[in-house]
């Protein structure tokens, strides 16, 4: 099934080809280690014994360390599959001899449950436009000794200079355990740079 995702982080309409490519731009706009992502980026040539093959990722993610890697995303059975299994041992020693970080995120890692569902309500109840860095700095500084607290009681104090919870979590400046499902009794702290980050998608790879 194809569709179109109205990208908060790209600023326009994202293709998906399918549910699960739909399931990975979530993961990708809640990443506060991914500034911004492309999908089908330039397609490229990699050979395949004697011969060159033509290959299109599914999209290009740039992370806020400013690297770059070209992710895949496919069913885990289809990797079962010996031909799809080779092609793409080819396409990654194509990439690491090109000096590209590349990595295949499958349905067992996108749909790690609560995980997927809780950062699709992150997200929907976030701000269409969020507040910029300044803005929520200086709202942490006012509200940092409330902290923490649950997702309700910081949505009131922080409605003082406008800011929602949701938003601070997406930029990496609030977290809280994905490991159950969030409400809003769900307790959110401030991060700091002692913490491992809020989640990642492929932590090998920098996001």
């Amino acid at each position: 099934m194809r569709g179109k995702f109205p990208s908060r982080k790209n600023g326009r309409m994202v293709h998906h080809e399918g549910l699960l490519e739909l399931d990975a731009i979530y993961l990708f706009e809640t990443s506060p280690e991914i500034v911004r992502y492309r999908e089908q980026p330039a397609t490229v040539q990699y050979p395949d014994g004697p011969r060159l093959r033509r290959y299109t990722p599914d999209f290009e993610l740039l992370l806020a360390t400013g690297e770059v890697v070209i992710v895949e995303v496919k069913p885990i059975r289809f990797l079962e599959k010996e031909e799809i299994r080779i092609k793409f041992e080819c396409i990654e020693e194509y990439m690491h001899s090109a000096g590209t970080s590349f990595v295949i995120l499958t349905d067992k890692i996108i749909r790690q449950q609560p995980r997927l569902s809780n950062l699709r309500w992150v997200y929907h109840e976030a701000a269409r436009i969020p507040p910029t860095k300044i803005a929520a700095q200086i709202a942490m500084s006012r509200h940092a000794e409330r902290f923490p607290a649950s997702i309700m009681t910081a949505r009131e104090f922080l409605s003082e200079r406008h800011i929602d919870p949701f938003s601070l979590l997406l930029a990496g400046m609030l977290r809280c355990s994905l490991e159950t499902p969030i409400t809003f009794d769900t307790s959110i702290n401030i991060s700091t740079e002692a913490d491992d980050g809020w989640f990642w998608i492929a932590k090998e790879y920098g996001f």
